[in-house]
């Protein structure tokens, strides 16, 4: 008799904490485990500032799959349709050759891309942050425009390399700046031809406020402090226009300048519209117990779900966190090794342990278990944070030497070339053109 397939879509927090359970608490002959997942590490996300700035390699963020999944099946490629009346997936792989994978068990966490919208230039002009290329390829560009301005002939051309635009006030947008604006203000000082007077970053967000999550006497504190180390902000302002040598914004201002990082949030993976199911602001509807309703042995975790809050209450659904997502791959783990055993599965119930900020050097503002804290002690917190949130020792190992590293030694300022010469736009670096090239469902 065969084995019941568990197929778990999403190489990210939720997938690898879900299939990282199963092998332990279910026999090899209960399931059959199989990982969908364009890459074969575990990204850890919320430190690729770190690895655009240099403070950290970009192994040290990239957690091996095949170090932590002993027994599960790990196939490369990026899932692109869901038929739930037939029970299977369609998996284009990295040859661009299409299968059809078939489930007994389906666990979508297939994460998040970056959200757009309809502005001209943006999709063309952009850099993101979701992608371990993305963080490496920007930071290249990054270096590239000081090398390059430090040779340019002409003021208004120096004065546009040197000046980077980053939209969005949250998380992402926050720490790429703060991380980035450090990097440039090292650098700099390396360049005798360059004034670093003449560095110029805009934070640019629609909100009226930076960190809005976090309360406004952080979001303040970050403000003032990002803004003592000479970056500008334009809240309450969006993007009008983007070219590849300036970003337009919509209360008309002209920004001359190479660099546009656009981290305006996320929506969930395209994947989600292949699936004839409810959504609730782009994410699958799931009951509390993670199942997609109408959906029979489909399960959904992380960005990707409309998980409900219950620690909250009312129509509340939980962030695209990290931290959830974590607990919602544990949580999904038991309720399929619920189904597989004939057991009552258990709601997803987490209060949100805290929110941080680390904005470089010794200053951050974080929020644990509700208390503010800001400098020094939030950076502490936040670095401890993240060293204990990474799932290895090893990755902790690397992370804890690299920053160690870099506070003592700092950073040369060297261009890789990985990334030289290919397309660097957000759909190039984050795959969403294979969806609408996908499987039309009857």
């Amino acid at each position: 008799m065969s084995r019941p397939k568990v197929l778990v879509i999403g190489g990210g927090f939720a997938g690898v904490e879900c299939l990282h359970r199963l092998e332990h608490r279910l026999k090899p002959a209960e399931a059959e485990l199989v990982l969908v997942t364009p890459t074969d590490y575990e990204l850890y996300l919320p430190l690729l500032p770190h690895v655009a700035a240099g403070v950290l390699t970009p192994q040290s963020v990239a957690v091996s799959l095949r170090r932590r999944l002993r027994r599960t099946e790990v196939m490369p490629g990026i899932a692109i349709g869901v038929d739930t009346a037939a029970r299977s997936v369609t998996v284009r792989n990295r040859t661009g050759d299409l299968r059809e994978l078939s489930y007994d068990y389906l666990v979508l966490a297939a994460g998040s891309t970056t959200r757009t919208f309809d502005i001209p230039g943006l999709k063309e002009h952009a850099f993101g942050m979701k992608t371990l290329a993305q963080a490496a390829y920007l930071r290249d560009h990054v270096i590239e425009q000081l090398d390059l301005a430090a040779v340019a002939t002409d003021p208004a051309e120096r004065e546009a390399r040197m000046r980077f635009v980053v939209v969005g006030g949250g998380y992402a947008g926050t720490e790429t700046a703060a991380c980035l604006q450090r990097l440039t203000a090292a650098a700099a000082a390396r360049f005798p031809r360059l004034d670093p007077g003449l560095l110029s970053w805009h934070l640019v967000d629609v909100a009226p406020k930076l960190l809005p999550e976090l309360g406004d006497r952080l979001g303040a504190n970050a403000m003032a402090t990002l803004r003592r180390r000479g970056i500008e902000f334009s809240l309450n302002t969006s993007v009008g226009a983007v070219t590849a040598d300036s970003v337009t914004l919509t209360d008309g201002r002209v920004l001359p300048t190479r660099t546009l990082v656009w981290t305006a949030g996320v929506v969930a993976s395209p994947l989600v519209g292949t699936l004839d199911a409810g959504t609730v602001r782009g994410r699958l509807t799931t009951t509390p117990e993670l199942v997609v309703p109408g959906a029979p042995g489909v399960f959904a975790v992380g960005d990707a779900a409309a998980v409900p809050d219950l620690a909250v209450g009312g129509d509340a659904i939980t962030p695209p966190t990290a931290q959830h997502s974590q607990r919602q791959g544990k949580a999904v783990a038991v309720n399929v090794e619920a189904q597989l055993r004939g057991t009552a599965m258990k709601p997803y119930r987490h209060r949100d342990l805290g929110l941080v900020v680390d904005l470089g050097g010794t200053d951050a503002v974080s929020r644990p278990l509700g208390i503010s804290l800001s400098g020094l002690p939030a950076q502490v917190v936040a670095r401890g944070y993240h060293v204990m949130a990474l799932p290895t020792v090893t990755a902790r190992t690397r992370v804890l030497v690299n920053w160690a590293l870099n506070s003592v030694t700092g950073d040369d300022f060297v261009r890789t070339g990985f990334q030289q010469g290919r397309p660097a736009t957000l759909q190039d670096f984050e795959h969403t053109d294979v969806y609408a090239a996908g499987v039309t469902r009857k």
